[in-house]
């Protein structure tokens, strides 16, 4: 019951939405406004205003958190679906001159829905990247060119096709976007192995706030840096990266167990949060908390004859054995961690689910560990009416050993594991209780996790944290600085400074885009 409940919930924080787009064309321009600049560079098949028979199915077609699909969300005046770099750079060019701003989707995963909708009333545009997909392997480089638009899973799958001797460390659902999850970061399985994703992009290509194609070399360093994991949107619109693969051996190791309250699962929980940091960077385990029970969910890079005699000498209390090993390829594993043994190849490709779910995410990064009477007040949370799931990836290795302000992505060393709390329900009227809870345990939490700042992770956006405003003599950067600092510590600074010097006007900005701060 308790494997099936945890793929159940695996697969929610995957799902898609239907994607179908139709290629409607826009309504006549009028002779001297935004559309009509757009259709001087780009194909009318490929723009879509609010009047266009294809609209909402368009704007809907990558909203993963439903609770957005209501009539009381701000939606865009016009969507863009690009399918080249020079569509972006014209719709840029057109939303400056005309005072549209413009938001960048890449796969929806987007927690807050920042990328495809306003908190409050102002025109704006989406540019939709969902048809910009390519991805290119240089098998004897060890390098990939990847679209934004282009979704985890196939750029995995690319990965195989061409080479079984690489992978590369982003996240474990299949069907995040590229571009929005470079641009935080990214992190999944292979995190202790070879950091975030971001630690591993060598040059991108980026539509700037003036409408410029720039590359690293043309960009500037500080640039650069600020869109490895500065947060996505605040610094151009990414259009494609290049990464540097990572090798992967012939065959890994991955094991879920299930351990109950009853089974020892505090007693675990509280060893594995000391433990799991300090495998060696082969070995990831991670840990699903729900109701009564905890899932240790793993991946080995090596055989399960390697694994066992490691685990028995650190984790003999998990007591793993034969029977728990899976050995496989390292691409299958991807498919197998968020689906179970039902996972195929092939589901990499998928980008249509009919399971759709309301959400609220929130954050926590843990320095200390938790003592066992914190673990069993935990688990009374986790009991409570509107429940939510933990879901705890351990640190250490290479993500640690990383310098902090290396990349935008600040939490390294120290940095025992990271909390993602996540509540949903099903139904819009059903809100009220799973919201309250994830609040509540949020600030139940306070004591167990880091302090000043509390930190938080760029890509489990919550607005809870604050949003950007000016009140009275306080600028937007000082109120940015509250929920700055919680997701880039002292990289927040910089990061303003070299928005004050790429996009001084502020063009590309939401609710918690970097403010420019300017000398």
């Amino acid at each position: 019951m308790a494997r099936s409940r945890a793929f159940a919930l695996v697969l929610l924080f995957c799902a898609l939405s239907a994607s179908y787009h139709f290629a409607v064309s826009a309504p006549p321009p009028a002779k001297d406004d935004f559309l009509s600049c757009l259709t001087k560079g780009i194909p009318p098949r490929l723009l879509y205003a609010k009047s266009s028979p294809a609209y909402a199915s368009v704007w809907s077609s990558t909203v993963r958190n439903i609770k957005f699909l209501s009539d009381k969300t701000l939606k865009p005046l016009y969507i863009v679906t690009p399918t080249d770099a020079a569509h972006i750079q014209a719709a840029v060019t057109c939303g400056r001159r005309y005072g549209m701003r413009i938001r960048v989707r890449s796969g929806g995963h987007d927690y807050e829905g920042l990328s495809y909708r306003s908190e409050k009333p102002e025109p704006f545009a989406v540019v939709d990247l969902s048809k910009m997909r390519y991805v290119h392997i240089d098998g004897k480089a060890g390098t990939a060119w990847v679209d934004s638009g282009a979704q985890l899973g196939e750029l995995y799958y690319a990965i195989a096709r061409a080479t079984p001797k690489f992978g590369f460390p982003a996240g474990v659902c299949a069907t995040i976007g590229v571009g929005g999850h470079f641009s935080g970061g990214g992190f999944g399985m292979l995190l202790r192995k070879y950091g975030t994703a971001a630690d591993n992009v060598i040059d991108v290509k980026v539509v700037d706030a003036n409408g410029k194609l720039l590359n690293r070399k043309s960009m500037g360093e500080d640039h650069f840096w600020a869109i490895r994991g500065g947060g996505g949107e605040s610094f151009g619109i990414v259009v494609a990266w290049q990464v540097k693969l990572v090798p992967v051996p012939p065959t890994v190791t991955v094991f879920q167990v299930h351990k109950g309250i009853k089974d020892g699962a505090i007693d675990l929980i509280t060893k594995w949060q000391e433990v799991a940091p300090a495998f060696p960077d082969d070995l990831m385990i991670r840990i699903m908390a729900m109701g009564q029970d905890a899932m240790f969910e793993a991946l080995y890079l090596g055989t399960c004859k390697n694994l066992l005699p490691l685990m028995s000498s650190r984790f003999p209390e998990l007591g793993l054995n034969n029977t728990h090993c899976k050995e496989m390829s390292w691409i299958q594993s991807v498919p197998y961690i968020p689906l179970g043994p039902k996972g195929t190849i092939k589901d990499l490709l998928n980008r249509t689910s009919n399971i759709k779910a309301f959400g609220k995410y929130k954050s926590d990064y843990v320095r200390e560990p938790i003592p066992k009477s914190g673990w069993e007040k935990i688990f009374t949370w986790l009991v409570k009416p509107g429940a939510g799931v933990m879901i705890m990836d351990p640190y250490g290795g290479k993500i640690s050993a990383t310098d902090e302000a290396a990349t935008p992505f600040p939490h390294r060393k120290g940095i025992l594991f990271n909390i993602q709390y996540v509540s949903y329900w099903f139904g819009e009227g059903a809100s009220a209780v799973p919201t309250q809870w994830s609040r509540d345990m949020y600030a139940f939490m306070e004591p167990y996790v880091s302090k000043n700042p509390r930190e938080a992770y760029v890509n489990y956006r919550d607005l809870d944290l604050g949003v950007n405003q000016v009140v009275g003599n306080v600028s937007t950067y000082d109120s940015g600085k509250v929920w700055g600092e919680k997701y880039f510590k002292g990289n927040f600074k910089r990061l303003a400074m070299t928005k004050g010097k790429v996009d001084p006007d502020d063009y590309f900005r939401n609710e918690q885009s970097i403010p420019p701060l300017l000398k």
